[in-house]
């Protein structure tokens, strides 16, 4: 099982500290075997608001490591357009020398497009367009576009990367159709818990490697990491005790990610927008202890062994820690080592 660390949710202030988690732990990463560092794309919320541009986040990382992945967990690809995405990340690549991999996702909050709000009906084709077409200018390929005069040009990215390939991955917030896309695209799968059970969990991936089959033959297995959220420590109870507070309070800072997830709670035809205050708050507090006990990966390193059997059971590879959901970050940098111990006895 490959470990990696994930950075989504801080709305921590930007300046001298505010992408100190980030970098010390990017540091850690690179020193104790860690696969990759995921930074997101958010937009216009303070919830990940220290994270507007994947590539900026992760030309930082390059600068301070020298063997970790650095990935987009994701590129909201209908947001831009694929020459940008395309020279953004082949520079990093270059900084890195030949690190990186992004995760695309074709985005699902309509006010994020009012960077290109002509891209929002059609938001999941035009992130299959745009990943193909990022894939042939990477390869070196000239693709054609319309110049600011209405004529057809065709342009190449400079600089070249230095990777032949990019390593794609597709990110799914449990769509079986978006995990068989993957597989047709012959990508890695990056996807989490919000919205789908361990079970639900098990029948995508099945879906997705038996896509990859079909498509690239029977030998193509792909790549799924799972984003989990994460605290390990020397002690349940005290793990509990840490993440217990800031956990409810970033579930309530993205009430409408906790609201789809805890769907299934209910009675078909209820309207989780309509209840009460009391009973979204009761709704807040079951996701809290389903996630401390079989939707993240808390407790101790004995704990996450069961979670990892558990995961590599059903298909997963890589365990994608997000850590950055409102536990101070001295604490969250202490429990680090905690993470590596984990990995190492999981190899």
């Amino acid at each position: 099982m490959e470990f990696s660390l994930f950075f989504f949710a801080d709305s921590g202030a930007a300046g001298a500290d505010g992408y100190r988690l980030l970098l010390e732990s990017a540091r850690f990463a690179d020193a104790n075997g860690l696969s990759a560092v995921w930074t997101p794309e958010r937009h216009f919320h303070s919830f990940g608001g220290l994270y507007p541009n994947p590539a900026v986040t992760g030309a930082a990382v390059a600068a301070v490591t020298e063997r970790v992945g650095i990935r987009a967990g994701s590129v909201v690809a209908p947001l831009h357009h694929p020459v940008r995405i395309a020279e953004e990340w082949s520079v990093v690549d270059n900084l890195s020398r030949g690190r990186v991999g992004v995760s695309f996702a074709s985005g699902w909050h309509a006010v994020d497009f009012v960077l290109r709000p002509e891209n929002y009906a059609d938001r999941k084709s035009a992130m299959v367009e745009t990943a193909d077409m990022v894939r042939r200018l990477w390869r070196g390929d000239e693709v054609e576009f319309s110049d600011g005069a209405g004529e057809k040009q065709s342009v190449r990215i400079f600089p070249a990367p230095v990777q032949p390939e990019l390593p794609v991955w597709i990110t799914s917030a449990g769509s079986p159709e978006t995990f068989r896309a993957a597989g047709r695209l012959n990508a890695g799968l990056l996807t989490h818990m919000l919205g789908q059970d361990r079970e639900a969990l098990a029948r995508n991936i099945a879906a997705y490697r038996q896509e990859l089959a079909q498509t690239h033959g029977e030998n193509a297995r792909g790549h799924v990491a799972l984003m989990l959220h994460t605290m390990i420590g020397d002690d349940r109870g005290r793990v509990r005790e840490l993440v217990l507070e800031p956990f409810g309070n970033y579930l309530r800072s993205s009430a409408d990610l906790i609201i789809k997830a805890a769907s299934t709670l209910l009675p078909a035809g209820v309207d989780l927008n309509r209840l009460p205050d009391r009973d979204k708050q009761y709704l807040i507090k079951h996701a809290v202890d389903r996630y401390f006990t079989t939707s993240g990966l808390f407790g101790t390193v004995t704990d996450g062994l069961e979670t990892v059997d558990r995961l590599r059971e059903i298909g997963v590879d890589e365990i994608a820690c997000l850590i950055d959901y409102g536990v101070p970050h001295d604490e969250v940098l202490r429990s680090l080592p905690y993470i590596a111990e984990l990995r190492a006895r999981t190899k």
